[in-house]
């Protein structure tokens, strides 16, 4: 199936703002970018980074200034993989790609909750269904509350605190599941929602992350923490750090936002 994603954002600065943006889906993965259209104030250098993101860095210039971008994208037409028998790697047999996500990152340190780690999911069988009782457990514990986190707050803030947003939902499922020696992934994109009831609050870019278990990445989501259709992956990293939609190097004012992310219910 096809479905349409995007973003518009309207800033307000006083002088040029070096920023950095990752608002456009991966090349690699399941999905495939079919027409797109990218408006920034001002040409963009383009890269990957270390992760495989692709990155777009500009100046904002002095003034008002709006960046767009807009695409069709083709998405598998089923829910989320998933296989209750898939199970733990062993850390030495970890590979080089997945090692890394056992590790602490900027807002999420596992050897915190370690202990509690173990004694929540310790006698949950390896695998699966480990990391399937860590995703419920987050999502029956959390309460969904915007503006409860800023652009700071750890998954150790979110633990005490119990209230957030889906970033912080992430991250303390990504914290508890490293904590549990298995590797975990943060992943940001884009999320329509198809065959599930539109939620009363405005569509924004979602967040979710993925383990590593038998030989390969698996997605959780413990926000929704159900299977979902037509996910659109923009980035994936350590945290939200390596994932964020936009970084700026000066004051820059967030006049307005609007995300996108439908059913394209007849594709040209």
């Amino acid at each position: 199936m096809r479905v349409r994603v995007g973003c518009r954002f309207d800033y307000e600065t006083d002088v040029g703002v070096p920023s950095l943006w990752q608002v456009r889906p991966r090349e690699d993965g399941p999905h495939r970018v079919v027409t797109e259209t990218w408006e920034p104030p001002s040409p963009p250098h383009t890269y990957l980074d270390g992760y495989g993101n692709s990155c777009d860095r500009l100046t904002l210039p002095p003034g008002a200034s709006t960046l767009r971008y807009d695409a069709e994208v083709e998405v598998p037409s089923h829910v989320d993989e998933a296989d209750p028998g898939a199970g733990e790697t062993a850390i030495e047999d970890l590979p080089d790609e997945a090692f890394i996500h056992l590790l602490p990152s900027r807002f999420c340190w596992p050897d915190l909750l370690f202990d509690e780690a173990w004694d929540l999911f310790g006698a949950e069988a390896p695998g699966w269904a480990r990391v399937q009782a860590v995703s419920d457990w987050v999502h029956g514990a959390l309460t969904y509350e915007v503006g409860a986190s800023t652009a700071v707050t750890t998954a150790m803030d979110v633990w005490e605190s119990r209230t957030g947003v889906c970033r912080d939902y992430t991250h303390l499922g990504i914290t508890l599941c490293r904590a549990l020696n298995v590797p975990a992934r943060y992943v940001g994109g884009y999320l329509p929602d198809i065959g599930v009831p539109v939620p009363d609050l405005a569509m924004d870019f979602c967040s979710w992350y993925e383990v590593w278990l038998s030989g390969r990445w698996w997605t959780f989501d413990p926000r929704n923490n159900e299977p979902r259709v037509g996910r659109v992956v923009v980035a994936r990293g350590r945290d939200a750090l390596d994932a964020a939609m936009v970084t700026t190097w000066g004051v820059a004012d967030l006049v307005s936002m609007e995300v996108w992310a439908d059913e394209v219910t007849h594709a040209a």
